[in-house]
């Protein structure tokens, strides 16, 4: 994640927080003094960060914190709070209208990721119902009406064309071919440039006079940084811009934009970017944001992760088998199944509290997940249906099957045979309900 470096700092200066039993204002200024260095070091606006250790400071003193026998727990509460309104308070979702289509301009410099967030946010929409068109606007850049036809058509979603004619007229036409064809959403895809110039912003602002624009949204690289901010600054105050998508958030960055954009332009993040997948687009939730950069966690996060990727019906079968103690090869597939849609199985137990730091420069291998799928399609119905029947010489043809020694197709059976007997034990049948370590996979250490 962007800010595990923040987040570490932070963390050391709770730590000796907690370290004494009753604060004073000298301690809490040190430990601000430390927050506001992490909070530079991180990229953040000079005048950000001095503003929010500022506030901290203010409240820690001003509510008597030190003289609670809690005080280090409410001045973590008190960063939490001021983290969450640095970012924007409250979750800010796309603008819609009742009259179709609702139309959204993608822009932001060359290299930003634009085309590639267009597609994601396009299949972010259809995945909500929606029925979203993107449209080719950069008639510039070599290849870039090719490359969002390729990433429309990887997303399930229409693109609209129109060559290399005026970007104004494309985008009118497209807003036509929506109203005839039922596309609730237009995404136009912008060109870029370089840096900032006038015939740039003309040339959107054309566009934002040929059709009625619901949001603009800003596309920024935060590898760029401190930059992300100016570049943002700079984009509001010539277009006057809706919001932002901030892009590589999960990469090796310091992670200041994210903190310094709000406050600097008073625009929201709507989105963030959090991976080279398609569905790797998350909304911005600033006090999700907050939680996980000071270590606690993303729980509401992952939960609609699961609900949006897990089968209900499916779900529900296997947990009524699994009471029944008849869970058996083809439940353990679709289990994995189902978290392969997830992501990466690093991400999903980063959302878990404390997790974060625990995985830290831990190698997952999400190549198991597929290895494991391999050798229980390599059964027959029949043996996976009754593991027990896996003789020698059958592990033997299962393993040549998936492509894997024999001894991979042996541990994941001792992992499943664990797997129904912890089951066994947590059923109402079982007698005793002990609740005991979840195998993981084979491959997969901690």
């Amino acid at each position: 994640m962007a800010f595990d470096t923040l987040s570490d700092k932070i963390a050391a200066a709770f730590k000796r927080l907690r370290s004494k039993g009753k604060l004073t204002e000298s301690d809490v200024g040190d430990a601000m003094r430390e927050v506001r260095l992490a909070l530079l070091e991180a990229d953040v606006n000079y005048k950000v960060a001095k503003d929010f250790t500022n506030a901290v400071t203010e409240k820690c003193i001003g509510e008597k914190v030190m003289e609670s026998l809690t005080a280090p727990q409410m001045v973590v509460k008190i960063v939490r709070d001021e983290l969450t309104a640095l970012m924007g308070g409250q979750q800010v979702r796309l603008k819609t209208t009742s009259k179709i289509p609702t139309v959204i301009l993608l822009c932001g410099l060359q290299g930003s990721g634009k085309t590639t967030h267009a597609a994601k946010l396009a299949k972010f929409l259809k995945a909500q119902g929606h029925r979203p068109m993107l449209v080719a606007c950069d008639i510039y850049r070599p290849a870039a009406i090719e490359q969002l036809k390729v990433v429309g058509e990887a997303a399930g979603v229409p693109v609209f064309e129109k060559g290399t004619q005026a970007p104004e007229k494309t985008a009118a036409e497209a807003v036509r071919h929506a109203r005839d064809y039922g596309n609730d959403f237009v995404l136009l895809d912008t060109a870029g440039r370089l840096h900032i110039d006038e015939a740039l912003m003309e040339e959107l602002k054309r566009i934002t006079k040929a059709v009625e624009v619901n949001d603009i949204l800003l596309v920024i690289d935060s590898m760029i940084g401190q930059d992300a901010v100016n570049v943002a600054k700079a984009f509001n105050d010539l277009l006057e811009i809706d919001g932002v998508i901030l892009t590589k958030l999960d990469g090796d960055t310091r992670g200041g934009a994210a903190l310094s954009v709000r406050a600097v332009t008073g625009k929201p993040i709507l989105f963030a970017g959090v991976g080279e997948k398609l569905d790797d687009l998350e909304e911005f939730h600033p006090d999700r944001m907050a939680s996980r950069i000071l270590g606690m966690g993303d729980m509401l996060s992952l939960i609609e992760r699961v609900e949006g990727e897990i089968d209900q019906k499916q779900a529900t079968e296997a947990a009524r088998r699994m009471q029944e103690n008849k869970f058996d090869m083809n439940d353990l597939l679709a289990q994995f199944q189902s978290i392969k849609k997830m992501g990466s199985v690093k991400s999903i137990l980063s959302m878990l509290p404390g997790m974060d730091r625990q995985l830290r420069g831990v190698e997952i291998d999400d190549r198991e997940l597929l290895r494991i799928e391999a050798i229980i399609t390599s059964m027959t119905p029949r043996e996976r249906e009754k593991p027990d029947l896996l003789n020698a010489s059958r592990k033997r043809r299962i393993s040549a099957g998936a492509g894997v020694s024999v001894e991979a197709v042996n541990r994941l059976l001792r992992q499943y045979d664990q797997m129904k007997k912890m089951m066994k034990q947590m059923s109402p049948k079982g007698g005793k309900k002990r609740l005991g370590r979840m195998p993981l996979p084979p491959g997969f250490r901690f």
